[in-house]
């Protein structure tokens, strides 16, 4: 390691085919990964779920990636593409420095959605997890319900993930195309970042 230069750390985005991910990991990519980092896809793969295609990325505003995204899109039209090999692809053209792991993981059916990405990112051994959050107006002003021992119940899973979990959670939710991200974490609450 190089005199002056940061810790590597592991950094885990919840990656999902929504545009709620797709803007997670632009915020990512622009403003928290650095070049020693190692930065973990992680996607849980819920059995009961329909395949979803990469379409969510059409529109990204990676000003480096959109001319490879537009060939992808055009190249691929009407298949099913793997939206984590896209994202994969899309971090390796914002940061070709960093180094990339995609992880699958399938959902126990035991488990609800928070707890399996909690389980994943504890084996993973992350130091900050980064995920997509669609909030609604109500719920950005007057917070979300608790739901005490029963689990997720009337929680987002980005909500769960902050609460419960050992190491820093930002969820981010993009606001326009240049009008920056509003961010959550345990000890911020609507933090708004400038593009």
């Amino acid at each position: 390691m190089e005199s002056g230069s940061s810790p590597a750390r592991k950094i885990i985005l919840v990656a999902e085919p929504t545009r709620e991910s797709a803007g997670a990991l632009e915020y990512a990519i622009s403003h928290v990964v650095l070049e020693n980092d190692e930065l973990i896809l992680l996607h849980i793969e819920n059995p009961n779920s329909w395949r979803n295609t990469f379409s969510f990325l059409k529109k990204s505003s990676f000003p480096s990636t959109s001319k490879f995204l537009e060939e992808h899109i055009h190249n691929n039209e009407g298949t099913d593409i793997d939206f984590l090999e896209v994202m994969k692809q899309v971090c390796e053209l914002a940061q070709p420095k960093i180094r990339i792991r995609v992880e699958n993981i399938p959902m126990d059916t035991n488990k609800d959605k928070g707890n399996a990405i909690l389980g994943a990112c504890n084996i993973l051994g992350g130091d900050l997890i980064i995920i997509g959050q669609k909030r609604s107006l109500s719920t950005a002003l007057l917070g979300y319900k608790r739901s005490g021992s029963s689990g997720m119940k009337g929680i987002d899973t980005a909500e769960y993930l902050i609460e419960n979990s050992k190491c820093t959670c930002v969820g981010v939710q993009k606001k326009g195309q240049n009008a920056g991200y509003l961010l959550n974490s345990k000890t911020h609450k609507n933090f708004w970042l400038l593009a």
